[in-house]
């Protein structure tokens, strides 16, 4: 089994790593480029006509490498749930980055059409995952799991939408969110390995290989951004995974970064409206920290570290 692992990340990498060079161009050819906001660093505006929508390559081809390497595991009702949400929310993204892109609408999807979308979706997962397994949530070091009733639903509801949105939020500087999105997936392979779940830790490794192939080309200066079509995809894989292995609650840990980026979000906004004042000199945090005189590569590995860190923690407390 470990030779079928090794060959799920390694040939997942190795095609991300030989696709990513023939679709840049393209993207440049057919004008798939990034609008930069203006209210956003100034030193930012540089990236506009960046080639956007490289997630298509990190949710596509771990898919096919999972489906050619093991067709019985692409079939596996915890691999079909995490790979739907997978692909569920990168729909929702790639349509946001079509509008944006292609019919050159700024705002794409507009916020409570998206936010519509993703809760469909989230509704959705609950209740197919509701028929295979129990409304319960392990905690770290107790033994009895705690069973939530009904409120598992609202769980489920706010993990899929919140993560989803966190993680989109996170894509603001180069090879932060590809990132920060590995080392959070990688605490999920170990839990699938632990728990003897050898299908879904076959299509996390596919997915982690194919980001970090990704992750060559998106470093600064990215040569490409994976758009809301891969933040939103990733969003949704980590909430899948999180509710088929029973870790829900440490996604607060491992996703600390995601989790911290959002809550920048809610301060900076609910207190402007409030109060017409900034907590941050702007938000999400990443940005206050490059305003505040870190370099763009150092906001990256600082958050990285952050991540890590979080993971590694999060980690123990699942396996414990």
């Amino acid at each position: 089994m470990f030779i079928k692992y090794a060959l799920s990340f390694g040939i997942s990498l190795a095609a991300t790593l030989c696709v990513m060079p023939i679709l840049i161009p393209f993207l440049h050819k057919i004008k798939f480029g990034q609008s930069i906001r203006k209210e956003g660093p100034q030193s930012h505006m540089k990236k506009t006509g960046t080639p956007t929508m490289g997630g298509i390559v990190f949710v596509i081809v771990p898919l096919l490498i999972m489906a050619i390497l093991d067709h019985q595991a692409f079939f596996s009702l915890d691999v079909l749930i995490v790979m739907l949400a997978y692909l569920g929310y990168a729909l929702i993204g790639f349509i946001d980055d079509y509008l944006i892109v292609v019919q050159k609408k700024n705002d794409g999807l507009k916020p409570a059409v998206k936010f519509a979308m993703q809760s469909v979706l989230a509704v959705l997962f609950y209740f197919i995952y509701q028929g295979m397994a129990s409304t319960a949530i392990d905690l770290p070091f107790i033994k009895e799991p705690l069973e939530l009733g009904i409120f598992y639903f609202a769980l489920v509801f706010i993990m899929f939408t919140a993560e989803s949105n966190a993680v989109n939020l996170t894509d603001g500087l180069d090879g932060l969110c590809a990132g920060c999105s590995v080392i959070a997936i990688a605490p999920y392979i170990v839990f699938a390995l632990v728990q003897k779940n050898s299908d879904l830790a076959l299509l996390l490794l596919a997915v982690a290989g194919a980001l970090l192939g990704y992750l060559k080309f998106n470093l600064h200066p990215a040569k490409i951004f994976m758009g809301d079509t891969g933040s939103l995809a990733l969003g949704g894989l980590l909430a899948a995974s999180a509710m088929v292995l029973k870790k829900e609650l440490l996604l607060l840990i491992i996703g600390a970064v995601f989790l911290i980026e959002t809550l920048s979000v809610v301060i900076q906004v609910t207190s402007y409206k409030l109060t017409r004042k900034r907590v941050f000199k702007m938000a999400p945090i990443h940005h206050h920290f490059e305003l505040s005189g870190f370099k763009e590569t150092q906001v990256v590995l600082l958050f990285w570290s952050f991540g890590l860190i979080c993971a590694v923690i999060g980690c123990w407390f699942g396996v414990m």
